[in-house]
């Protein structure tokens, strides 16, 4: 975890530990069930497969930003959203990002990059408009408090498992194909889809449990940090109520970001299954209210 004054967290630490670990393995086992169906494609499957994680890695901030059609502000551009994470970041005791905005409707924000010196804090138009001063603070102290912890990397990284996956799926059918009547092209098809879809479901969930955790720990480390729960608890709900109002074209060109917005952009579906990305709304309201009680009682 970074150096901040956010508040530490050491179920998160465990849970980003666990969940690379697990995918980690479950890469290897991926590689080595492929480098045994088809020992003379592994390796260029393998290959392949670790170069778009790591480019995914390398590029998040940008390909993040383009898949949102943003732009990095400066402080003569956006000089009230520039003073208000100056302030946040002084009182957090942490590295400044880059700034940006995204010019839609929808009102929402995310972190992003591969480490703090990349990272890149972003809102939309939409959020500008919706939210108080308090309640946009309240949000970019959640969204700094992603940055501090590191979570955003972590979660770069472990979505990419699917998209090696798949990639590795499509590879070991091609190299099947190739062997033409081969009798074992068959077997060796099935057991490299089952191979990989059992990689895909694991990599689904395990980064499922992680977004949820990490999004109530930053609504948590937030609120300490502005000592503004109630604040926090107001933005969400506006945020959400808004998405009732965007149509559904535009929701739909946000959906690849969903797990990285400080609420998704969804509306009309339940977000208490175990496949959402965020806790339910009413569960973020719950704990910002404990907080709210518990910075106002009277300390002995």
């Amino acid at each position: 975890m970074a150096h901040s004054r956010f508040v530490k967290d050491t179920g998160l630490t465990v849970r980003m530990t666990t969940v690379m670990f697990l995918l980690g393995a479950l890469f290897v086992a991926l590689v080595v069930a492929m480098m045994y169906v088809f020992s003379e494609f592994w390796l260029l499957i393998g290959l392949a497969g670790i170069g778009v994680a790591f480019w995914q890695w390398w590029s998040s901030d940008k390909v993040a930003m383009r898949a949102m059609r943003a732009r990095e502000v400066t402080p003569e551009e956006a000089p009230e959203l520039h003073g208000m994470i100056d302030r946040l970041c002084a009182l957090a005791d942490m590295p400044k990002p880059r700034v940006g905005i995204s010019d839609m409707r929808v009102p929402n924000a995310f972190a992003t990059g591969r480490s703090p010196n990349r990272a890149v804090v972003c809102v939309t138009t939409g959020i500008l408009h919706t939210l108080d001063d308090e309640e946009l603070e309240a949000v970019l102290a959640h969204e700094l408090s992603h940055v501090a912890h590191r979570d955003v990397l972590v979660m770069t990284v472990a979505s990419s498992a699917g998209i090696v996956a798949g990639m590795l799926t499509r590879g070991a059918q091609f190299g099947a194909l190739s062997r033409g009547r081969d009798s074992n092209g068959g077997p060796a098809i099935l057991i490299a889809i089952v191979v990989s879809l059992v990689v895909y479901a694991v990599s689904f969930f395990l980064t499922r449990l992680l977004s949820r955790y990490r999004e109530m720990c930053a609504d948590r480390s937030g609120a300490y940090l502005t000592m503004k729960p109630a604040a926090l608890a107001s933005a969400l709900q506006k945020i959400t109520g808004e998405m009732s109002t965007i149509p559904q074209r535009d929701l739909r060109a946000t959906k690849s970001m969903n797990a990285f917005f400080i609420a998704p952009a969804l509306r009309g579906v339940s977000l208490s299954t175990i496949t959402s990305t965020h806790p339910s709304l009413e569960q973020r309201l719950e704990q910002l209210a404990r907080i709210q009680a518990e910075l106002g009682r009277p300390t002995s």
